[in-house]
């Protein structure tokens, strides 16, 4: 082979490296799969209504201005509430709220923000959440709790009740009003609508 031809093919070779060379460093990298990419099976709905049943029963409703559900887990967020949990004894617990969470899994329930709860029978109620826990049947008001029946105003950290708030009990730094009578201890257990209450723990009295 000639001079020339030598040098021609050493041309052609260092461009060919250079080509494989650059083929090499452009291809893209593989994508991470170590964080699953979110969800996009999401539906919505306006103005739609869920529910849960019992035995036939129904336990609660949920009303929602918009709902945005997953349809690989069922769960769903709602916004703009209006709810009804339903007591056996056929008492209605009435909840107004900006938001709610639904875990499908566990059938629990989350309300809170701007939360305004109120029963049948002349309870209301404040608190940060309202937590229905579906394996218990017990309705939480959760976070700065307060309820008022008559001439009795409790509050506390949490306020619990399996049936719509006539029997309660109350934790965390409870604090009472009831006429002229003034009350505090570390729990509160009462079994009929606030009418007479046990206190436990630390408790202290003061009447007059």
């Amino acid at each position: 082979m000639s001079a020339k031809g030598k040098a021609l093919a050493g041309i052609v070779a260092v461009l060919f490296i250079a080509l494989v060379v650059w083929t090499v460093r452009t291809i893209p990298e593989a994508p991470d799969r170590s964080d699953p990419e979110p969800s996009t099976h999401v539906m919505s709905y306006e103005g739609n209504t869920i529910s849960e049943e019992k035995d036939g029963r129904k336990i609660w409703e949920l009303t929602a201005e918009h709902i945005q559900m997953d349809l690989d887990t069922k769960n769903a967020d709602m916004t703009g509430i209006t709810g009804h949990f339903y007591a056996e004894d056929g008492r209605v617990v009435d909840v107004k709220a900006s938001k709610a969470h639904y875990d499908a899994k566990t059938k629990d329930v989350t309300i809170e923000d701007g939360l305004a709860i109120t029963t049948s029978d002349g309870a209301s109620l404040k608190s940060e959440q309202l937590i229905w826990t579906a394996a218990s049947g017990t309705l939480t008001a959760k976070g700065d709790a307060y309820i008022a029946k008559d001439d009795m105003q409790a509050k506390g950290g949490s306020i619990a009740s399996t049936n719509g708030f006539r029997e309660i009990t109350m934790e965390d730094h409870v604090y009472i009003v009831k006429g002229d009578m003034q009350a505090a201890g570390d729990r509160l257990e009462s079994s009929d609508n606030l009418q007479k209450i046990k206190l436990i723990g630390h408790a202290h009295i003061q009447k007059g």
